[in-house]
């Protein structure tokens, strides 16, 4: 007998799914106060206590039905002090004048030793050239002139942050991979190639970022942590931090530039998964009862730990998403790419996989009448998006 309860924070109200019930364990009888819900059949009977924070409200409970292959359903509201934030964003955890030491977020090894960051700078968006030309009476003064920053400098984007290392002899970990990539001229009418390389973790052979001849050191957020210097290095579960950094991009960007769908792009520019942003305020808490019950349902990872009468509990971000590697969704993905009002996350490769990993195992952890949105049209055809979750501590 476990439970799946997800809080909508801003409206203060509660989906509440007693999970299906094992055969010959009807009828059940149900008992809940705002703290605590007591189940009870032939065989058995389970206490769960909610978390403090979270006092649920009884009598405005509605919707009472029994869904087949999911459970017991109910909605009513719910009394909470949830005013939790995510991770803090990378341009507000860095500042100038102090020092820090770049890791690797995969094994820890030790990328960067003591740089000093004179200046911490936000990029501005991706199409800021553009809108330049816009906006000047003159030539434009930026025209081919890209951002480099200066020594001791650090650039951050929505995805990646840039440091100049040309000077810096302190790196110890990363191997240069040569690599060559292929880039539109000004024109857009042909392609010529671009040197560039890759760096790569020489103990776990992660791909961290790439640099180019100016010495412009380009890091994805994903694959680093920076900590101040003399700081203990804090070992972070790969799925939990990728997972945290990709819910604060995709909240922030919402925020900034009222865009809720995204392309989630390799270096190599391909579309791997799109995503549309559904809402920010989610806080899931599942009950689990025993190790078959957590390989088939969990979402949470270190639930084993947990008691019969513990609870798992998360904020989350949940979104809608369509995969598109092995050449799935080519017109759809080739429309959101043309779409103005649709971002470009670029991420290593390897990461945008392990996001698709992520998103698909969370869908497959929800309920069954969760998984999917209704079917809507989309480029003249009726698709299904899934639903997915990225979680983060509290």
């Amino acid at each position: 007998m476990d439970i799946f309860l997800e809080i909508r924070k801003r409206l203060q109200s509660a989906l509440l799914i007693i999970r299906e019930p094992k055969q010959g364990s009807l009828p059940m009888d149900v008992s809940l106060t705002p703290s605590v819900l007591k189940m009870k059949t032939l065989e058995q009977c389970r206490e769960i206590k909610f978390p403090a924070e979270v006092r649920l409200v009884p009598s405005s409970l509605r919707g009472l039905q029994y869904i087949s292959g999911d459970g017991i359903h109910m909605r009513l509201l719910v009394q909470a002090d949830l005013n939790k934030k995510l991770v803090t964003a990378l341009n507000q955890s860095l500042q100038a004048q102090k020092c820090y030491v770049f890791h690797c977020q995969t094994c820890g090894e030790i990328i960067v030793k003591e740089r000093k960051l004179l200046r911490v700078l936000p990029l501005p968006s991706e199409n800021w050239n553009a809108l330049v030309e816009e906006w000047c009476c003159h030539p434009d003064p930026f025209a081919n002139k890209p951002l480099h920053p200066g020594e001791n400098d650090c650039f951050i984007g929505d995805t990646h942050l840039l440091v100049n290392v040309r000077s810096d002899s302190c790196i110890p970990g990363p191997e240069i991979a040569q690599a060559e990539t292929h880039q539109l001229s000004e024109s857009h009418l042909e392609s010529k190639p671009k040197a560039n390389t890759k760096i790569i973790c020489k103990r776990c052979k992660a791909m961290l970022g790439e640099t180019d001849s100016s010495g412009t050191t380009k890091f994805y957020i994903t694959e680093i942590i920076i900590q101040p210097s003399g700081r203990d290095f804090d070992m972070i579960p790969r799925s939990q931090f990728v997972q945290s950094v990709i819910a604060q991009c995709l909240v922030e960007l919402s925020s900034a530039r009222s865009t809720f769908r995204f392309t989630v792009q390799g270096h190599d520019g391909k579309t791997y998964i799109l995503v549309w942003l559904l809402n920010s305020d989610s806080l899931l808490i599942e009950s689990l009862r025993n190790s078959e019950s957590i390989q088939k349902f969990s979402l949470f990872e270190g639930m084993e730990s947990l008691d019969s009468n513990n609870i798992g509990i998360r904020n989350a971000v949940k979104v809608l998403f369509h995969p598109c590697i092995k050449n799935r969704n080519i017109e759809l993905s080739s429309s959101w790419e043309n779409d103005i009002g649709v971002h470009s996350l670029v991420l290593p490769s390897q990461t945008c996989l392990e996001l698709l990993l992520i998103l698909l195992r969370s869908n497959h952890s929800l309920p069954p009448s969760l998984q999917y949105m209704n079917s809507f049209q989309q480029i003249g055809a009726t698709l299904k998006f899934a639903r997915g979750l990225f979680l983060y501590k509290r």
